[in-house]
C-alpha cells in the first residue's frame, strides 16, 4: 500500500503527496537507467553482423556445453581435488577474515567502544568495501605476485570489511539493559562481551560468517583465473579461452553450481535451525 504524505505550507494550505522521496529517487533511478541501457544498444556497432547466424551458433554452443558435458584435459579426480583448492581459497578467506572482523565490530560497535574509535574503524571497513576484491587481488598482487596467496589476501581483506559492518550491527542489537547492568556491577569491558554479546549474537556471527563463505567461493572461482590462483577457475578459463572446450566448460560448469546448491541448502539448513520463524515467512 503506498503511503501518503501530509505537509503544512507556510500560508497555511495543506499539501497531500503520494509516496516518499526515497521511492521517487528509486523510480528516476531505474527509468534512467532504462533509457541509458536503450541508448547504449542503439550505439553499438552492428555491421558484419548475422543474427539469424549468431542465434544458431549461440543455441548450438549451448547444446554442446550443456547436453555433452565431459572431461577432456583432466580426469575427474583431478576435478574433485580442484574443486577442493577453490574451497580451500574460500575457506581459509572466511576464517581468517572471520577472527579478525569479530574484534574489529566490538570496536565499530557504538554500545561496546567509544564515538570515535566507532567511526575511525567504521570509515576505514567502509573504504575497503567499497574497492572490488578483484582490485584488491591485484594491488596484492603486485606485492606477493599471482597466486593463492594474493587471491587469499585480496578475498579476506573484503571479507573483513563485510563482516566488520554485520557483526557491529548484531551486536549493536543487544539489550542495552544487559549491558548497563553488567556496567552497574563492575564487570569489564571484555566480562561484557563474552557474557552478554557474544552469547546474545553468536547465531547471527554464525549466519554472516556462512553467507560471507558462500560469497567467497564465487569469487575464488572468479579469482582462480584473474589472479592465477588455481582451482576449478583457473581450469574454467583454460577450457573457455585456451582450448576452447565447450564440453568442458559445461562439466566444469555444472561441479561449480553443484557446490553452489549444497552451500545453499547448508545455509538453508542453518537458517531452520536458528532463525525457524523467519524461515518460515
Amino acid at each position: 500500500m503506498e503511503a501518503t504524505y501530509i505537509r503544512r505550507k507556510a500560508d497555511g494550505r495543506i499539501n497531500i503527496k503520494s509516496g516518499s522521496k526515497i521511492e521517487q529517487v528509486t523510480r528516476w533511478t531505474i527509468i534512467l537507467l532504462t533509457l541509458l541501457t536503450i541508448m547504449a544498444f542503439m550505439f553499438f556497432d552492428y555491421s558484419g553482423l548475422d543474427l539469424g547466424t549468431a542465434i544458431s551458433e549461440t543455441v548450438y554452443n549451448l547444446k554442446i556445453m550443456f547436453l555433452e558435458p565431459a572431461l577432456t584435459h583432466f580426469s575427474l579426480g583431478e576435478a574433485f581435488y580442484q574443486v577442493g583448492i577453490t574451497l580451500g581459497l574460500a575457506f581459509l578467506a572466511t576464517i581468517i577474515g572471520a577472527v579478525i572482523a569479530f574484534f574489529l565490530a566490538l570496536l565499530a560497535a557504538n554500545n561496546l567502544s567509544n564515538k570515535w574509535t566507532s567511526k575511525t574503524v567504521r570509515i576505514f571497513v567502509a573504504f575497503i568495501r567499497a574497492v572490488p576484491t578483484v582490485l584488491w587481488v591485484l594491488i596484492f598482487a603486485i606485492a606477493a605476485g599471482l597466486g593463492s596467496e594474493a587471491a587469499i589476501l585480496g578475498m579476506l581483506f573484503h571479507s573483513i570489511a563485510y563482516l566488520v559492518k554485520a557483526f557491529s550491527e548484531a551486536f549493536e542489537e543487544v539489550d542495552k539493559g544487559i549491558i548497563e547492568a553488567l556496567r552497574a556491577t563492575g564487570s569489564s569491558w571484555w566480562h561484557i562481551v563474552t557474557r552478554a554479546v557474544l552469547p546474545s549474537t553468536l547465531t547471527y556471527l554464525l549466519s554472516w560468517t556462512f553467507l560471507r563463505f558462500e560469497i567467497n567461493f564465487s569469487v575464488a572461482v572468479a579469482m582462480g583465473a584473474a589472479a592465477g590462483a588455481g582451482g576449478i577457475g583457473f581450469e574454467l578459463f583454460m577450457a573457455s579461452g585456451f582450448y576452447f572446450d565447450l564440453r568442458e566448460v559445461g562439466f566444469i560448469t555444472y561441479a561449480i553450481l553443484l557446490i553452489a546448491i549444497v552451500l545453499e541448502v547448508l545455509s538453508t539448513r542453518l537458517k531452520n535451525r536458528y532463525f525457524p520463524a523467519s524461515a518460515g515467512n
